[in-house]
């Protein structure tokens, strides 16, 4: 198995994998980043929930997934700036998802934070993914 240099992208198509099978929990390696994005995630109601743990000595995250009458909470999870193509934006710029209905997720020097968090902030950052 070889390593991928998209650690983010890796983290969403797992996500999206337990998703579409059904699965009650998935477990990612951990990454402060990953567990911001978890935060993200579960502060604005796609995933039920989230914890640090221990396996094998090695810290990871455990994702709760969410469904709403057996379906997923996640209709759709893509990344938006890649590792060949980062994509910037000011809080000017932040797009909206779905007119709203969705969310952006940033990092900004500031931390990892949602488009609408980051338009409240007035701070700018790379666009890590796109959730509705």
């Amino acid at each position: 198995m070889s390593a991928s240099n998209d650690t983010i992208g890796d983290f969403l198509t797992s996500i999206r994998n337990a998703s579409k099978a059904e699965k009650a929990t998935v477990v990612i390696q951990w990454s402060r980043l990953r567990e911001g994005v978890a935060r993200i995630l579960t502060e604005s109601g796609y995933l039920a929930g989230f914890r640090k743990a221990e396996r094998d000595d090695k810290p990871v995250l455990e994702l709760t997934l969410k469904y709403i009458s057996g379906v997923p909470a996640i209709t759709s999870i893509e990344r938006v700036s890649t590792p060949g193509r980062r994509v910037y934006a000011g809080y000017t710029t932040v797009p909206k998802v779905i007119g709203g209905m969705g969310v952006s997720i940033l990092t900004t020097s500031r931390g990892v934070m949602t488009d609408a968090e980051a338009r409240r902030q007035k701070v700018g950052g790379e666009l890590l993914a796109k959730v509705w």
